[in-house]
């Protein structure tokens, strides 16, 4: 017995004697391996900001080429004409964040406007809580569907596409008849009034994209988005409300987009029937090409509205070479749309690489 304890005392004070560390304080990290590297922080900031840059290109060679291109007038041309995508794009941008995709914002919108005009007769205030009750309850519906009976998002917003089509087909008798606004209507002033020559459609769409911004970046709900977007299945054993998150974003794209087709049918002074066809693929690629992944969990509404813009700017220099149609911006946006999934598929692979 003394040899055996005369053994274990001589052992333990072969070992070398362990760091002293006080009471109370974190385990020892490796600072190092947590701060990302330098090629991580560049495919972040080019998957961020990266539309941004080729937007700036784009804007600056348009100028120097066409002359015409840099003038107040063309700004605001192209200003005004981006805000309804714009409005429509930020609730895609909620949207896909969490995973999701919404194809029926299109019909939403041009059923938006319809309704508004339609509504427009008894004011103002009608013209904007009908459109907005209606097409909110669509996206509502979506939401509920996808979020609580696990149904497909492509599936249930298909679904809508066509149903809200139907219904705006329903209330015009087939598109045969069409609601005018009345021109002197302080709902048409929506539409066609400005501040310092800046349209109430540009400065409605700036304040959404502020507002979502802010919600996004710097409440739970958007770090709630981020997550479920990540993983839905870690996100609801974080305790987070996932069902609860999905059935909002829905029913804010409705919202927004409703919200958007009664602004432009305030500044159409109509409620066109034939608008929107299409629409949801143009709000798809604005927020991709901004820098949301399809696949959920990263993205910002700052990006979206770069993509936007670089859109608008594209449309809008079509229109300025003259020789071409406007079918040549979907094959534009097509190719862009194909470069930037690519990029991100690489961005994606690069950082889990290093």
């Amino acid at each position: 017995m003394k040899l055996l304890s005369a053994l274990g005392s001589s052992e333990a004070g072969s070992r070398p004697p362990a760091a002293s560390v006080p009471p109370g304080s974190p385990p020892r990290q490796d600072v190092a391996a947590e701060q990302p590297t330098g090629r991580e922080r560049f495919a972040s900031l080019v998957q961020r900001q990266g539309v941004l840059a080729v937007l700036v290109l784009v804007v600056a060679v348009s100028s120097f080429v066409y002359p015409t291109f840099a003038t107040m007038d063309n700004a605001r041309g192209v200003t005004v004409q981006a805000s309804f995508l714009a409005i429509v794009a930020l609730g895609m941008t909620l949207v896909i964040i969490t995973g999701g995709i919404d194809l029926s914002v299109g019909s939403v919108f041009a059923l938006g406007g319809v309704l508004a005009a339609w509504a427009s007769q008894w004011g103002i205030l009608p013209a904007l809580v009908v459109p907005l009750a209606v097409c909110g309850a669509i996206g509502a519906l979506n939401g509920l569907l996808i979020a609580r009976a696990g149904l497909a998002p492509f599936i249930v917003t298909l679904a809508s596409l066509l149903a809200a089509r139907g219904l705006l087909l329903a209330i015009t008798d087939e598109g045969a008849s069409t609601y005018l606004v009345p021109k002197e209507s302080a709902f048409a002033h929506i539409g066609q009034g400005s501040i310092w020559g800046f349209g109430y459609p540009i400065l409605i769409a700036a304040v959404l994209f502020g507002a979502g911004g802010l919600v996004l970046q710097r409440t739970s709900f958007g770090q709630t988005l981020f997550a479920v977007g990540g993983s839905a299945d870690a996100a609801t054993l974080m305790g987070l409300p996932v069902a609860r998150a999905k059935v909002m974003v829905y029913l804010l794209s409705g919202l927004l987009a409703g919200l958007a087709g009664a602004i432009n049918a305030a500044r159409l002074s109509s409620g066109v029937t034939i608008i929107g066809v299409g629409m949801e693929l143009d709000a798809i690629s604005a927020v991709v090409i901004g820098g949301t992944l399809l696949i959920g969990g990263a993205g910002s509404v700052s990006g979206t509205l770069w993509g936007v813009l670089l859109l608008a700017v594209i449309q809008n220099l079509i229109n300025q070479i003259g020789s071409l149609n406007s079918s040549y911006q979907s094959v534009v946006s097509g190719g862009f749309l194909i470069v930037v999934v690519v990029a991100q598929r690489y961005l994606a692979r690069s950082r889990r690489t290093t």
